[in-house]
């Protein structure tokens, strides 16, 4: 089967705890209402999004030879994503984080890189990369064996294959930032980066600075989601469009960059300009928003639609 979206990068498992309001003392035990296991992941929460919103997609990663990347490929290939480019890390165990969930949405991260530190450019299968319309990569900086030069190598060949390429990326301030993304920018289609993220990378909380630096590094669109303040729309050399955010009852922010990528993605597929696309991407953010985890809110792409007709938007 063609599958006509390539989504690349990070696999994770989240285990997320809601609601969380204090760290109990000693071996005290305090209850919480809700614990749930989901796949997450710049890449592969993404992926699944796609797939409940009817697009062939397949994800390329690497999972441990354990129970948590058993529960990855399962839970991804119940959804209908196609994992047979799962590949099994020999070594390293499979990605995770350990999610508190405060009551507003908000939340602390413990993470174990594991086999997402395993991917290289060589775990690329091009015979189907090559039969795809877009690739999206998701997870740069928490690649370490595909960060930098040989991620640009990859994206430049995507490129000459003729695809559309979509890029989000996962980090904390580190020094040499630009150095490892910068080579990649040049190929990179819609950069979809969260606004805290964006200004971690170019050193500036400045919105006009951060898409004047990322369009100077080649980058075609930039689309910069702001959570409340909603999403920041930029073609390469042109003023941004501001989207405004969604009336909703935040119950975790977990995800929400993520399904905001497959909704854009599947609006591109579907023919959309970018603004359009981008506003199918906030509504499947909003959704996800309202439940627990990276897999919620989103039931399919009939409802997506009926989100946008109905549900009320902030003030621009």
């Amino acid at each position: 089967m063609t599958s006509r979206v390539i989504s690349m990068g990070a696999h994770i498992a989240d285990a997320l705890g809601w609601p969380f309001t204090t760290v109990p003392p000693g071996q005290h035990l305090e209850f919480i209402e809700q614990i749930k296991f989901t796949v997450a992941g710049t890449a592969a929460a993404p992926s699944v999004n796609l797939a409940k919103l009817g697009i062939d997609v397949a994800t390329v990663g690497r999972i441990g030879n354990d129970t948590i990347g058993d529960f990855v490929r399962s839970t991804m290939a119940g959804y209908g994503v196609n994992t047979d480019h799962l590949i099994v890390d020999p070594t390293r165990q499979t990605s995770a984080s350990l999610l508190p969930i405060r009551r507003d949405g908000s939340r602390p991260a413990l993470h174990v890189i594991g086999a997402n530190a395993g991917l290289t450019e060589e775990d690329v299968p091009w015979g189907v990369v090559e039969q795809a319309e877009i690739f999206h990569l998701g997870g740069a900086f928490i690649l370490p064996g595909l960060d930098g030069t040989p991620m640009a190598r990859v994206l430049k060949r995507v490129k000459e294959l003729g695809l559309t390429v979509t890029m989000d990326f996962l980090m904390s301030p580190r020094d040499d930032a630009q150095a490892l993304i910068g080579p990649s920018l040049q190929y990179v289609d819609y950069l979809m980066p969260n606004i805290e993220e964006a200004g971690w990378l170019v050193g500036s909380e400045d919105r006009e600075e951060i898409i004047a630096w990322l369009h100077g590094q080649g980058a075609g669109h930039t689309i910069l989601t702001m959570g409340g303040d909603g999403v920041s729309v930029a073609a390469n050399g042109r003023a941004e469009t501001v989207l405004p955010a969604y009336e909703i009852d935040v119950v975790d922010s977990t995800g929400c960059g993520d399904a905001f990528t497959s909704g854009l993605i599947s609006g591109l597929l579907d023919g959309l300009d970018v603004i359009d696309a981008a506003e199918r991407g906030l509504a499947c953010g909003s959704l996800v928003a309202t439940g627990l985890g990276s897999d919620a809110g989103i039931v399919d792409r009939e409802q997506v639609a009926a989100f946008q007709r109905t549900q009320p938007r902030r003030a621009a």
